[in-house]
């Protein structure tokens, strides 16, 4: 309980609205432009690395539930609990220090992806009949004409589209976190930083140190020199 609770700071909870509206925006260009991928995770997995998991859960299922509710993806809702598993995972994943290398990145990216397809594929399927008016339909139509039926076309789709969705989703995040100053990130609490292992970033000199430093090393010339 006291690991929820500490998720839900004032500081999470502003980075978890921030981490929907890119949801929002992003999701809602790849949607219009009709490409095969979503790129509606950037900001769960985004909030799950750097607050953990219970936040990560909440930012997607919100992000899913806006989204319909505003009428720009109105079936969005119905995938909410696959992006609440998207955003836990994430804080999963970057609590256990997959977010501390490229290669450790792409594969977290790729098991959630694998994962999202094989829940995303029956919502396709039996709610809206495997057309969900995305650009992935386009996918979902070469399959059925080669002869395969509704559910096994949507997992097909899901095979292809979400591993490469969530891979591209995970390095953006990836590169961000190495962007972010490890004093930002420690500010959070989930990334391994905080448990006293290293985690890659930009550091900041303490202000100050460069000068302190310099007069430490004249203080101790002129010692020297005075012993002489």
């Amino acid at each position: 309980m006291n690991s929820f609770r500490k998720e839900f700071t004032t500081l999470s909870i502003t980075l978890m609205a921030i981490g929907i509206g890119i949801n929002l925006a992003v999701g809602t260009i790849v949607l219009r432009l009709g490409l095969p991928l979503y790129l509606d995770s950037i900001g769960t997995v985004l909030v799950g690395a750097l607050v953990g998991p219970w936040a990560g859960a909440a930012t997607g299922f919100l992000s899913n539930l806006v989204w319909t509710l505003t009428g720009l993806f109105p079936q969005a809702f119905a995938w909410a609990g696959v992006a609440a598993i998207i955003g836990a995972l994430a804080g999963v994943f970057a609590r256990s220090g997959w977010f501390n290398t490229f290669g450790k990145a792409a594969l977290a990216g790729i098991i959630t992806g694998i994962l999202s397809a094989v829940l995303s594929a029956p919502i396709a399927t039996y709610v809206f009949g495997g057309v969900v008016g995305a650009g992935t339909d386009a996918l979902v139509a070469a399959f059925r004409a080669a002869g395969l039926d509704a559910l096994l076309s949507n997992v097909a789709q899901g095979t292809f589209s979400d591993p490469l969705d969530k891979l591209v989703t995970f390095l953006i995040v990836w590169s961000l976190l190495l962007a972010l100053p490890v004093r930002e990130k420690a500010r959070f609490g989930n990334l391994p930083m905080a448990a006293g292992r290293p985690l890659q970033g930009k550091t900041r000199r303490p202000a100050g140190s460069k000068t302190a430093a310099k007069k430490a090393t004249k203080k101790a010339a002129r010692k020297k020199t005075a012993r002489r």
